[in-house]
């Protein structure tokens, strides 16, 4: 099949490293290794709530535990093998995932009166869009490089 621009395969593929393999696993890895560390950063909110904390936490390691993937699936599509575009099906699901997740999340604590850095604008747009934009992109690579027999 074709591809859906010139060198679609190379921007995904940097978009799931950045943005997958970048900001999910790094960052997540360094909240689960130093909580404190990643509050000082504005990786973690300093002031979530405690029943937040076990949530967010739960959601760093699931980061990690996939994350790590994301940076196989954006060699192999910057590489432009053919592994590479059926590996990059779980970057391009999960950040979609992301995306929408945290778009309702979000939405949700600032229903309830958590008003935080990441539940205002600009932020929550422009992390969904990151998200979904690369999820969206890597998918649509995916599925033009991916045959079925």
């Amino acid at each position: 099949m074709d591809q859906i621009f010139p060198q679609a395969n190379v921007a995904a593929g940097v978009l799931v490293l950045a943005v997958g393999f970048g900001f999910h696993f790094l960052g997540q890895l360094y909240s689960v290794l130093d909580l404190e560390g990643a509050i000082k950063l504005g990786i973690q909110e300093a002031d979530s709530p405690e029943e937040y904390r076990a949530y967010e936490l739960g959601i760093a390691v699931a980061d990690v535990l996939i994350g790590w993937t994301y940076a196989i699936a954006a060699v192999g599509l910057i590489a432009d093998a053919a592994w590479g575009y059926v590996w990059a099906w779980v970057p391009g699901v999960a950040l979609t995932y992301h995306a929408l997740s945290f778009w309702f999340w979000t939405r949700n604590q600032a229903r309830v009166g958590y008003h935080r850095p990441f539940t205002r604008w600009p932020a929550r747009h422009i992390w969904i869009v990151a998200n979904l934009t690369t999820g969206l992109l890597t998918i649509a690579v995916a599925n033009s490089q991916t045959v079925v027999s």
